[in-house]
């Protein structure tokens, strides 16, 4: 079936719709009677090519349970094969999917399993270029992987990060105010990304993006929009021109439409500044390059980041001695480095606190964080192979071949993490090291040939949030009736949010869970 079925059923449903005579009935027909045929394709059970144990099952049933139960469906197939590395099918890609610190040490080492292609192809993507409708030239692809990483570089060396601080500061403290006010109860998973996508706007275009509220509320709608397009019907027939594919044409639209106009805006600027878009047009960047660069960095940043965040405040929720320990180490911070009135406000103080400081002066909060990173994340990574064949841990992955690696193989490892289900942040102190016992025992934000690019900045977007809000707020954890929950949050394993270094769980079953927030310090 790798003659391009998809192609013939997309031309079929345009001919249908151009012609004026497009019913959804009917071509929801043609889509089931599409499925039929392809369920009527058995993988048999059994050893593969290159000894890969077959799951077996209808590729349809597979690509579906792939898609909307991710992490209970590798962890029945490893169940299935005996723990061994096996293969299925969604529609015509072959995936392999793989556990152990030698396929762990391949997975994030070998230089042609391209993290792009895996993430375009199988979870729906950042939002491309070719996804807008316009009359004209055609529209450039998106900036190739390598170039990304190259311009994401750019953008977060220290002598952007620096004196960007007290701007992101200011954001933050005016995003609290106004939305949060001095009493509330929030959705911390809601009002948290809000916040990060604000700072990320920030560090990733320029100063009058950043500072218009209207249009930073329309970019919110149109990411949100994006995110809900990325359906298990969408992914599995993309050429399908239903209601989610002219969601995510129209959102994607918008997007650029914003975009354009300010790259415009800084393009014909008399003067130039540290700001990101400044940066790329001087390296020479078309206004395609740019705009493309700036949504793959909303989309590979702000569902890890402001996961994470929501997370580290739920832990702290509900553990009073790491919770004490960080706000503690914050005041401490605070005390040692700025040389601000505390009437002058708690983001002034904070905007003295130098990069340095913040990277290095907060052991406990990294503590905190990294062990919130293990415990949520535990979803698929996909990559593709884009290069020559490899043999990984005695699987043969040929060209175009698709790999997963289930980040729960090494973060809930209880070889690598005894109790893994506990949260404990002293696993990685000095001594201890529990990450330590195997290769990449903890691969929260990349590894190997396959860091986090935006690692820095997402670090920093955390603690700047964490600092306001632990130094400026009293709050506790509640449910939905204002009473605190009689267990932790656990996560939802099955919530793979898409993000560009892990897959974290965006939201806790048993929810939804609020913060009970007061507010003590201006």
């Amino acid at each position: 079936m790798s003659w391009s079925i998809q192609d013939t059923f997309g031309s079929l449903a345009r001919y249908l719709q151009n012609g004026g005579v497009f019913s959804s009935l009917f071509l929801y027909v043609i889509i089931a009677a599409f499925i039929g045929f392809l369920s009527t394709s058995v993988s048999p059970h059994g050893p593969e090519e290159g000894f890969v144990y077959d799951i077996g099952g209808f590729s349809i049933f597979n690509a579906w349970k792939f898609f909307t139960k991710r992490y209970d469906f590798v962890q029945a197939g490893f169940r299935k094969s005996g723990g061994r590395t096996f293969q299925f099918k969604v529609l015509q890609h072959r995936i392999i999917a793989m556990a152990g610190e030698a396929s762990r040490k391949a997975f994030f080492n070998e230089p042609g399993l391209s993290f792009s292609e895996g993430y375009k192809i199988l979870l729906g993507g950042a939002p491309q270029s070719k996804d807008i409708v316009r009359t004209g030239e055609e529209i450039p692809s998106d900036v190739e992987e390598a170039e990304f990483v190259k311009q994401v570089s750019s953008l977060v060396r220290r002598d952007r990060l620096e004196p960007a601080i007290p701007l992101l500061l200011e954001d933050l403290h005016t995003r609290l105010t106004n939305d949060w006010g001095h009493k509330c109860r929030i959705e911390p998973f809601k009002y948290v990304r809000e916040a990060i996508f604000q700072m990320t706007v920030r560090l990733s275009s320029c100063q009058e993006l950043a500072e218009d509220r209207k249009s930073i509320d329309d970019l919110m709608a149109s990411y949100s929009a994006l995110e809900r397009s990325a359906t298990p019907v969408s992914q599995l027939l993309p050429w399908f021109p239903g209601p989610a594919k002219k969601s995510r044409e129209k959102a994607t639209t918008k997007l650029f439409t914003i975009l354009h106009k300010f790259v415009m805006l800084r393009r014909h600027a008399s003067s130039t500044t540290t700001d990101a878009i400044d940066v790329l047009i001087g390296k020479g960047h078309g206004d395609q390059s740019i705009i493309g660069t700036i949504m793959k960095t909303l989309f590979a940043g702000v569902s890890t980041t402001s996961a994470i965040a929501s997370w580290t405040l739920l832990r702290l929720a509900s553990n009073q001695r790491w919770k004490h320990k960080s706000i503690e180490e914050y005041k401490a911070l605070v005390e040692r480095h700025s040389t601000t009135p505390a009437r002058s406000g708690l983001q002034k103080r904070l905007s003295d606190v130098p990069l340095t400081a913040w990277e290095e002066e907060l052991p406990s909060t990294d503590l905190v964080i990294r062990e919130t990173i293990r415990l949520t994340s535990a979803g698929s990574i996909i990559r593709r192979n884009m290069q020559n064949d490899i043999t990984v841990d005695g699987a043969i992955v040929r060209r175009g071949n698709f790999v997963t690696y289930q980040v729960a193989d090494a973060h809930l490892n209880p070889e690598i993490y005894p109790d893994p289900l506990r949260f404990d942040p002293e696993r990685f102190v000095h001594g201890r090291e529990e990450d330590q016992r195997e290769a990449f025992g903890f691969v929260g934000w990349g590894a190997g040939r396959h860091p986090c690019v935006g690692m820095r900045a997402a670090k920093l977007e955390i603690k700047l949030l964490l600092g306001l809000i632990l130094l400026g707020y009293e709050y506790e954890l509640v449910d939905e009736s204002g009473n605190h929950p009689k267990e932790l949050p656990v996560p939802d394993k099955n919530d793979n949010h898409q993000a560009g270094c892990i897959y974290l769980s965006a939201l806790p079953l048993g929810g939804p869970y609020f913060l009970k927030l007061t507010r003590v310090v201006d």
